[in-house]
């Protein structure tokens, strides 16, 4: 089954990116990051600013890893079947846990329930994130959490510390349903190694590493995108207030997802106390001002999968389910994971689209074949992951960009499905003023724009000339 799954996840996220439909943020921005490791330095990532150390924005150490499969392909092609593997691996402790403890069946209508679940369908459709090593470390530490091995539990939670500053949070939590379970020690030495290992991070190290230094994320802050989920209120203690009622449950959005993550699982997680390690997951996606992190895509639902169904094993198995009224719940689950299903990324290998040939897409990549290695970019955010393992490449247009850099490639299409961050016509301003700066066009076929710097101007644009922060859209 894990096998399986993991064509299905590699045949979906291969293909996204073979059609350029994977993004600069953040696979791009992923891959500059595991370069960095595989060629023996600090992570940085370009696209994140010029040099800008990537552990003062998130701390996931644990990408490391990584750098040795890189090594034998520099690729983001290799960062999507290493997580294709994680995500299929942690299938394994699950499915085994409810084979043993509820029968064959049930382990594999359980297993391939949560390997098509839509949360694990959307981080796989979306690029690679550092969130895949979390899925098996808490398939495996609630799986033995389940199965009464708390040592083990423990053992495979706190490697969460090196995945992202708020696992830490989880890991805590997992050692106070470790000690609610009997092994009270052992777990509040767990509790308390996750809550110190996130104060640790996000009080000293991501600060340290920050060029602002500060920690960038506080869920109370505007969001990145400038879109706050209170209609523009004040981040004060109104606000605050709000958010901790009504603001986790409104807008809609934040209902639903809560919704449908319980629903593969017939609402019966809420029986079991390890739903509980779910909470500061959920917490701070409904505290965010940032709409992105209330919904069903991207990759947010992926830790909250495997922690749900985990809590849908414990709940059948300590409510003892007869024979009839366990097929009933499994017959359920895989009823609204198949309903659900159509509505995300695996659908689309039943898409004709999906294997159809983009003439466009060999025509971006002749034009690639121009730059140089090693030299420094601008791109359209599709083209930036097609270039990120040779080349030091940021997003045309986005402030931060290293200025100047010694090519341009843009992609001026029209239908493009959307742009980011600048609009048709302020790319286009952009466009014209760049030429008008000293770059030449070498070429400009089918939309794709490339341009290569001459020489530079003898005065630097102020910010005045073009606010690319302007036009984001």
């Amino acid at each position: 089954m894990a096998a399986a799954l993991f064509f299905v996840y590699t045949a979906v996220s291969l293909r996204i990116h073979h059609r350029m439909l994977s993004n600069s943020y953040d696979l791009g921005i992923f891959e500059q990051v595991i370069r960095s490791y595989a060629d023996g330095q600090l992570p940085v990532s370009e696209l994140k600013g010029p040099d800008f150390p990537i552990l003062g924005d998130h701390f996931s150490p644990v990408l490391a890893l990584v750098a040795p499969f890189y090594l034998l392909h520099r690729s983001a092609a290799t960062l999507l079947v290493v997580q294709a593997a994680l995500i299929a691996l942690s299938v394994v402790p699950l499915a085994l846990w409810a084979r043993r403890a509820l029968g064959s069946v049930a382990g594999a209508v359980i297993g391939a329930c949560y390997g098509l679940s839509w949360g694990i369908a959307s981080a796989v459709g979306f690029d690679f994130h550092e969130v895949a090593f979390a899925a098996p470390l808490l398939a495996f530490s609630l799986a033995a959490l389940g199965s009464n091995r708390p040592a083990a539990a423990a053992c495979w939670a706190l490697p969460l510390l090196l995945v992202k500053e708020d696992l830490g949070l989880t890991v805590g939590v997992i050692g106070l349903v470790i000690a609610w379970r009997g092994t009270r020690r052992l777990g509040f030495v767990t509790a308390a190694a996750g809550l110190a290992g996130t104060l640790l991070v996000l009080l000293v190290v991501l600060p340290a590493f920050n060029p602002n230094g500060s920690f960038a994320y506080w869920f109370l802050a505007d969001s990145p995108t400038g879109t706050s989920g209170t209609s523009g209120a004040d981040s004060g203690p109104l606000d605050l207030l709000y958010r901790s009622t009504v603001g986790l449950v409104t807008p809609q959005a934040k209902l639903s997802t809560l919704v449908l993550v319980l629903a593969p699982t017939v609402f019966l997680a809420v029986r079991s106390p390890l739903l509980w390690v779910a909470v500061p997951t959920l917490v701070w996606r409904l505290f965010s001002n940032n709409y992105v992190h209330w919904g069903t895509g991207y990759h947010y639902s992926l830790v909250v999968m495997p922690i749900v169904f985990a809590a849908f094993i414990d709940a059948l198995v300590q409510r003892g389910t007869g024979h009839g009224s366990l097929r009933r719940y499994l017959a359920a689950s895989a009823a609204v994971t198949l309903a659900i299903l159509p509505s995300f990324p695996f659908w689309q290998l039943f898409s004709p689209a999906t294997w159809r040939s983009d003439p466009r897409v060999a025509v971006a990549h002749s034009l690639m074949k121009k730059i140089p290695d090693d030299a420094t970019v601008q791109a359209s955010t599709y083209l930036v992951p097609q270039l990120t393992n040779r080349t030091s490449v940021s997003v045309y247009g986005y402030p931060v960009s290293r200025p100047f850099p010694q090519w341009i490639m843009v992609d001026t299409w029209v239908a493009a499905r959307w742009r980011w961050p600048l609009s048709f016509e302020a790319e286009r301003a952009m466009l014209n003023q760049s030429r008008a700066q000293g770059y030449r066009t070498v070429a400009d076929r089918d939309g794709f724009v490339l341009l290569h710097l001459t020489h530079r101007p003898e005065r630097t644009p102020v910010s005045g000339d073009l606010d690319a922060s302007k036009h984001k859209g």
